[in-house]
């Protein structure tokens, strides 16, 4: 391409993600009027760009996005490292699985953990973020479907689990994130997950999806993970987006 196509290039790609994202903030808008006895004030999006390399993030972040998400700590340490030196307002939230071994950069890298989901990461993460004088706030992840093949805390162990974080391990704990069971109507699940965080007075709820945000924001969400309605579909389909 020669400059000008270049240019005509980038302003074609620059108004297709600025048309994503009003038509996407529209429907937020829209889905916290239809319940605004629950929905919030504010709704962070995060998109979510696991799997995109960096010049498919950068128009976004140009655009005005400043929370992206992602899954697998490794890929996130290849593009982001170098991203967030030239951006550096960026907020970068761990939506996905953490490892024990991937904790260290995990708190180095991310601005927000989203997925502690299992007693046996407390004490990596408190070193970690002790050693490199952080303190990320963290949401725990609950199995709030129940689903034997899933990560997060299970419902009956949640106010046990809440303790040790905070209490034994001094986590700061924002908030309760989860991934209800996409074979149904989600709408259960996010109220048992709002009536839960309600119960033990935590402000932040991570859920919803691009398939079903706006159910999410009637429900309470303060973070919705959205990918596929702002980067396109993936080729390998995952939770999380």
């Amino acid at each position: 391409m020669n400059d000008t196509t270049n240019a005509t290039h980038n302003d074609n790609i620059g108004h297709n993600i600025r048309h994503r994202l009003d038509m996407l903030n529209q429907k937020i808008s829209e889905a916290r009027k239809e319940q605004p006895n629950l929905a919030r004030d504010e709704v962070t999006l995060i998109a979510v760009s696991k799997t995109f390399d960096a010049p498919a993030i950068i128009p976004f972040i140009e655009a005005g996005v400043k929370n992206f998400g992602e899954n697998r700590v490794q890929e996130a340490m290849q593009k982001w490292t170098p991203l967030k030196q030239t951006y550096p307002d960026c907020i970068l939230h761990l939506i996905g699985p953490l490892q024990r071994n991937k904790v260290k950069q995990a708190v180095a890298l991310f601005d927000v953990i989203h997925s502690v989901d299992r007693p046996q990461l407390l004490q990596p993460l408190k070193n970690a973020m002790r050693d490199q004088n952080r303190d990320l706030p963290v949401l725990i992840q609950v199995n709030i479907s129940d689903e034997p093949q899933k990560s997060g805390i299970a419902v009956q162990d949640l106010a046990d689990f809440i303790t040790l974080a905070t209490q034994t391990y001094q986590m700061n704990v924002i908030g309760l994130m989860c991934i209800p069971n996409l074979q149904h109507d989600p709408s259960p699940y996010f109220a048992h997950l709002y009536q839960l965080a309600k119960q033990h007075d935590l402000p932040h709820l991570s859920m919803g999806m691009s398939n079903d945000f706006e159910t999410a924001i009637r429900f309470g969400a303060s973070y919705i993970r959205v990918g596929s309605l702002l980067f396109g579909q993936r080729d390998n389909k995952e939770e999380n987006n």
